[in-house]
């Protein structure tokens, strides 16, 4: 954050480029993305979008948090979940991202006849996992030490990242081979989201085979790669004087063994 704090700062200073297209890092940015908007440079967010300008943006290019929720929690259902069976969630951080997409995966259950009461019995989170594939390992190592925790079925990992440390954690000799046991008794189901190429190596059977073989399923949700593609594409039919929707929600998809082969994802 503090070198991209740097790099808008001299844009704005020396006038040295006429349009900004920004993933912002994160919310440490809210005064350097003020004082851009305030410059009259015209700039688009993607990704990250810092809502005190985002009136401001030529456009703010995001995926649909919530969606990959909802779709996420309708995949469960049409897989067997039922109200008031146990869900595991593992956020990414603490940012809106993380309520976005539960405020999403809870609608659908409200919708499909679970009570608050049970929601609110019925999900476990763990702590945040800083969007990190080691620290989602480590974490869900130590989730296994907990007899209960094996026996849940619905893995709600929010990013295709943290549920490849799942998956590593499974290879790995830090869980004993009793608890593996039982948490493979329950057929459970690993989901994540994003479009990383290795997981749909997973969904698509060309990796940890043997895992999967045990396991109820494994899906994703997609979080466009490409995301950035748009963004400049925004911009440029900006500069073409051509109309552009200001909130950008690029929709998303469930991915699956049944249709993986027809994404591509990012290395």
């Amino acid at each position: 954050p503090a070198n991209q704090i740097t790099q808008v700062e001299d844009i704005i200073e020396n006038q040295s480029a006429n349009t900004v297209v920004i993933l912002p890092q994160d919310n440490t940015l809210e005064v350097t993305m003020r004082r851009l908007a305030d410059s009259g440079i015209p700039f688009v967010m993607f990704d990250r979008v810092i809502d005190s300008v985002s009136e401001q943006a030529v456009a703010s290019v995001k995926g649909d948090n919530e969606g990959i929720g909802a779709e996420t929690a309708k995949r469960f259902i049409e897989d067997g979940m039922v109200p008031g069976d146990k869900i595991l969630i593992i956020p990414g951080d603490n940012s809106s991202v993380p309520q976005m997409r539960n405020d999403g995966f809870f609608s659908v259950l409200l919708e499909n006849g679970w009570t608050q009461e049970q929601i609110d019995s019925a999900i476990i989170k763990s702590g945040a996992m800083n969007w990190s594939r080691s620290d989602t390992k480590a974490a869900f190592e130590a989730l296994l030490g907990d007899e209960a925790n094996a026996q849940i079925k619905w893995w709600y990992a929010e990013d295709d990242e943290l549920a490849m440390g799942i998956l590593e954690a499974l290879n790995g000799g830090g869980i004993s081979d009793s608890a593996k046991e039982a948490f493979y008794a329950t057929k459970p189901f690993i989901t994540g989201c994003g479009g990383l190429q290795e997981y749909y190596d997973v969904i698509g059977g060309e990796l940890y085979e043997d895992i999967t073989a045990n396991l109820g399923g494994v899906m994703s949700v997609t979080y466009s790669p490409s995301m950035i593609q748009t963004a400049i594409q925004d911009m440029v039919d900006y500069l073409d004087g051509e109309e552009v929707a200001q909130d950008h929600v690029i929709p998303c998809e469930n991915v699956t063994s049944e249709n993986v082969g027809d994404y591509v994802g990012f290395e």
